[in-house]
């Protein structure tokens, strides 16, 4: 469980985030959506530590890593798994050595042991024969499977997702949408994904948050967001033909 409390956050005295106080449960998908602008890119990273915030508390289980020491936050940063929006993958790296990167990094374990768990990790996101692959040499989709296994490979407690569907087509996303909720109850993480794409919130919104203009303006599930009254939300939600059929069915 991660549990934001009164958190604020301004850049050059305009304010991004305003006084958000919301709790992201383990074992479930919690959405973050918001039109461009509204602030919950700098809520994803001001909850990972990229963006100090001004005031308030971010709380992961009983410890608050917003007042941490850098040394305390990175026993913390162990513990997370981060999916870049782009993948983020090294081009001159074969996707086992990808994915055996932050093993390299933060583990002790042989180079037998790391392989072991690269071969999981890649098992889990359904990837085989593909370790000694560039990224140039396979799909988006994969690459983004890649990327997924690497966010696991050191068993995280919690896992962020940065708009994980951005540049895939609409039968790719839902498939990454699926194993993200897969991965997320198997391993009982916290999964946080920070997305515009109304497919992922219908499909595995346990949770969402909608930011406007730098507040928290409406939470609930994706079966509530459906009959919602609430003007900004609606508008965001059914900006779509897709989504206003939706609504009407």
């Amino acid at each position: 469980m991660i549990e934001l409390k009164n958190v604020n956050k301004s850049f050059n005295g305009k304010v991004v985030l305003n006084d958000i106080s919301v709790t992201f449960e383990r074992g479930k998908t919690n959405l973050i959506i918001g039109k461009s602008g509204s602030g919950k890119t700098v809520l994803l990273k001001s909850i990972i530590g990229l963006h100090p915030i001004d005031s308030g508390e971010i709380i992961y289980g009983d410890k608050e890593f917003s007042r941490m020491h850098l040394n305390e936050k990175k026993l913390i940063r162990r513990e997370i798994g981060m999916l870049f929006q782009g993948g983020a993958l090294f081009d001159s790296a074969t996707v086992e050595e990808n994915v055996m990167f932050p093993l390299e990094m933060f583990t002790n374990k042989t180079r037998q042991e790391m392989l072991d768990r690269v071969n999981f990790c890649l098992s889990k996101v359904n990837l085989f024969n593909a370790n000694k692959l560039y990224p140039a040499e396979i799909s988006g989709g994969m690459q983004k499977r890649v990327a997924i296994a690497r966010a696991i490979a050191l068993n995280p407690r919690y896992l962020f997702c940065d708009e994980p569907n951005s540049g895939l087509d609409p039968q790719t996303s839902i498939v990454i949408d699926k194993l993200i909720k897969e991965l997320t109850l198997e391993f009982n993480m916290t999964t946080v994904i920070n997305t515009h794409d109304m497919n992922s919130v219908i499909e595995i919104g346990d949770k969402i948050v909608y930011i406007h203009e730098g507040n928290k303006w409406w939470e609930g599930n994706k079966d509530e967001i459906l009959t919602v009254e609430n003007k900004e939300l609606e508008d965001f939600v059914f900006a779509t033909d897709l989504m206003r059929k939706f609504r009407h069915q």
